[in-house]
């Protein structure tokens, strides 16, 4: 199938509604297959959640399953293991967007930011990313986040520094806007209730917001997806076939238009029930048992390393 002969995209994205079952999950095989930009990156096995110690072995065997498929990883703290992430990522020839997370809980956060700085230290992050939705959640105060940002921007002068949010806060928020080097914008359309069929339109506008917002700066999508099972949100319905058609959607077109795309997520994780409602632990590529969600093997299937810039 070449996809620049089915260059008429509709409202509902690339001529996915008239694919069979079987069609669809081909075209989402062969999709995957020629790679993602980036994934952020699930650590937690079953039973575990954020707080408990992450071993090697197991980010080691996670990125392991990713690495034929992405050759950027993205993580979300830098503390209890975390920090492990970016440096076996390196170790696999991977580029990282690495995350500090920041809360409500001060002596956390310090922590944190010091072992960002620690980690760009050693050269193995590529993108600094100082929070992700804390203002969306409201766990510090607009200046506070500022702080931290100029602190690391201080410290760390080689590599972009930026802050991950949803669209719309870089829009309300300029300060943080002129802070970042580079805007890591989170698009979601299933959480404002877009149904599939507009999905991809939805989104696309999402970013040309946060592009606006930025100014002249680089926009990078830091997350998007779709869940595969659990409860709808107006318009906006979980299953398999919406979540392939758009993750189809979203990499065709961000080839298309060179945008650089982090996807939501590598793997299920069941911890984020209490967080999001049952949607949370379905938004992986792979499953909690880190099986392929969308096809039953591997099976004639290439996993050769695919590098993307």
């Amino acid at each position: 199938m070449s996809y620049k002969s089915d260059k008429i995209m509709s409202l509902s994205g690339y001529g996915l509604d008239n694919k069979t079952p079987r069609g669809l999950q081909n075209c989402f095989k062969r999709v995957l297959k020629k790679g993602m930009h980036g994934v952020g990156f699930s650590p937690y096995t079953e039973g575990q959640e954020p707080g408990v110690q992450l071993s090697e072995k197991q980010i080691r065997k996670r990125l392991k399953i990713i690495k034929p498929y992405t050759n950027w990883v993205r993580s979300f703290s830098c503390t209890d293991g975390n920090e492990l992430i970016p440096r076996i990522a390196k170790q696999m020839g991977m580029k990282t967007m690495v995350g500090a997370w920041l809360g409500d809980d001060a002596e956390i956060n310090v922590k944190e930011v010091d072992a960002l700085k620690q980690l760009s230290r050693e050269n193995i992050v590529d993108i600094a990313a100082v929070g992700n939705e804390v203002m969306y959640r409201g766990d510090l105060t607009e200046a506070e986040l500022l702080n931290f940002i100029y602190d690391v921007k201080s410290e760390i002068t080689d590599i972009p520094v930026g802050y991950v949010d949803a669209y719309y806060e870089f829009v309300h928020r300029p300060k943080i806007a002129e802070a970042c080097d580079v805007i890591l914008a989170n698009c979601y359309p299933y959480w404002e209730g877009c149904s599939i069929e507009y999905s991809l339109i939805y989104m696309k506008d999402m970013y040309n917001k946060a592009v606006k917002a930025g100014k002249g700066k680089k926009v990078i999508i830091s997350e998007t997806g779709w869940p595969s099972e659990g409860e709808g949100l107006n318009g906006a319905f979980p299953s398999k076939e919406n979540a392939m058609k758009y993750f189809i959607n979203t990499q065709l077109w961000a080839q298309e238009e060179d945008v650089e795309i982090f996807y939501f997520s590598s793997f299920d994780e069941s911890w984020k029930v209490g967080a999001e409602g049952d949607v949370g632990a379905y938004w992986g590529l792979w499953d909690k048992n880190e099986k392929p969600k969308f096809y039953k093997n591997n099976v004639g299937f290439n996993r050769k390393k695919i590098f993307l810039k």
